[in-house]
């Protein structure tokens, strides 16, 4: 069972199955990739949905369907590749965004940053791919290691991937030097990987530069402060 956000704090986090995560703050909710590896309801109850790529384990129509018709006054934001296989169902609802791009969307302040899927092998062509700082206090960045050039409280860090490494996954974490780390992107982990990357990740391994690291069960939610 999670725990409740620590009252007084800005924004609660919720971590939901695999590289989906649901954010709160004045009765507000932002949920980030809701893909085909999350629940069934993790984008229900949005009132803004943040999309950071069009693989199907952070992009499922079915899920964005459902929580666009549950709340008519709820929007998404995404780049183009997602934005064109959606937008037609929802005219107005649905806003194309890239790297360097800012907006409000029901009380959350969003930074966008990146441009490119990291990459799975020189023969799987590269696909866009963008991260989101929001509030300015956490940073997810879908499926790549894009540093961003501003401070990172709060770095979502997807772990395990066909497209990473242990090596590259601890360098990225010092490069954005967060002051917390929580895991995201471990769907295909099970309990003795989640173990393994716990222990490499913290006092166990070779150190993050300072940052604390851990790993939220899906429904587990902290409060995020400045």
């Amino acid at each position: 069972m999670g725990t409740e956000p620590a009252q007084g704090n800005p924004l609660g986090l919720t971590k939901k199955g695999h590289s989906c995560v649901r954010l709160e703050k004045d009765g507000r909710v932002l949920v980030i990739d809701p893909g085909g590896f999350s629940e069934q309801e993790a984008a229900l109850g949005a009132d803004v949905l943040l999309v950071t790529h069009e693989h199907p384990d952070h992009f499922d129509e079915l899920r964005l369907r459902a929580a666009m018709e549950n709340n008519p006054e709820c929007e998404i934001w995404t780049l183009r590749s997602v934005a064109e296989q959606i937008s037609g169902a929802f005219p107005g609802r649905v806003h194309t965004v890239g790297d360097g791009d800012t907006f409000t969307a029901a009380g959350f302040e969003v930074e966008v940053h990146g441009e490119l899927h990291a990459v799975i092998h020189p023969d799987i062509p590269r696909i866009t791919n963008v991260g989101y700082v929001v509030d300015g206090l956490v940073f997810h960045p879908g499926d790549a290691l894009t540093v961003p050039e501003r401070p990172v409280e709060t770095l979502l860090l997807p772990v395990h991937a066909p497209w990473n490494k242990y090596s590259e996954v601890l360098d990225f974490v010092r490069a954005v030097a967060p002051t917390q780390v929580y895991d995201i992107h471990d769907g295909l982990l099970n309990e003795t990987g989640i173990g393994l990357f716990g222990r490499l990740l913290g006092d166990g391994g070779p150190g993050t530069g300072g940052a604390a690291h851990a790993w939220l069960a899906p429904g587990e939610s902290v409060g995020l402060a400045r």
